[in-house]
């Protein structure tokens, strides 16, 4: 099989979760897509990393990373796929706000001033955390060169309106929602 469609597997056997629950967008669903149970799941986050980059191989950027907690899993199995492939390629923490004490940094990591940077999250609803991700992303002198996300459930208008490339690995009806 393949990456991708290993990736699937482990998504429909470990992530998809039914009953009603509100997303952080504060939507109501019937079903919730617990990525983290796949991307922090050892046999899987290696197949997170090497999909992921390929589905963003063309996008030229040396940097990637989000909003913490969603992003960091992802951004993390990007990094260690790059660097079993002989690529190198940094990672970088979002802060939903910059810390009040020490450096007071709103992005941990490498600095990501002048650097091109892909902006990814685990899924996405209506976008407000990679953006939010993005703008801070911008605000520290980013050049933020798309946004990638496992499973997409809809955010792709949104990015398109933030004008930034969008890429997703899956869509609900790949995973049979």
């Amino acid at each position: 099989m393949s990456d991708r469609a290993d990736l699937l597997s482990f998504i429909t056997a470990k992530a998809v979760v039914h009953g009603t629950v509100t997303l952080s967008s504060g939507i109501q669903a019937d079903y919730y897509v617990d990525l983290r149970r796949v991307t922090l799941d050892g046999d899987a986050a290696p197949v997170v990393g090497r999909v992921m980059l390929d589905a963003t191989a063309d996008l030229g950027y040396d940097a990637v990373g989000g909003l913490t907690l969603g992003a960091d899993p992802v951004a993390a199995a990007m990094l260690h796929a790059a660097a079993a492939r002989g690529r190198a390629l940094d990672s970088f923490v979002v802060r939903k706000e910059g810390k009040a004490h020490g450096l007071q940094r709103r992005i941990e990591g490498p600095d990501v001033k002048g650097r091109r940077v892909l902006a990814v999250e685990d899924t996405s609803t209506t976008g407000g955390s990679v953006l939010t991700a993005v703008e801070a992303l911008r605000e520290e002198g980013a050049e933020v060169v798309g946004v990638a996300v496992i499973v997409d459930r809809g955010a792709g208008d949104a990015v398109a309106q933030a004008d930034l490339e969008y890429r997703a690995a899956f869509t609900l009806p790949d995973l049979g929602l």
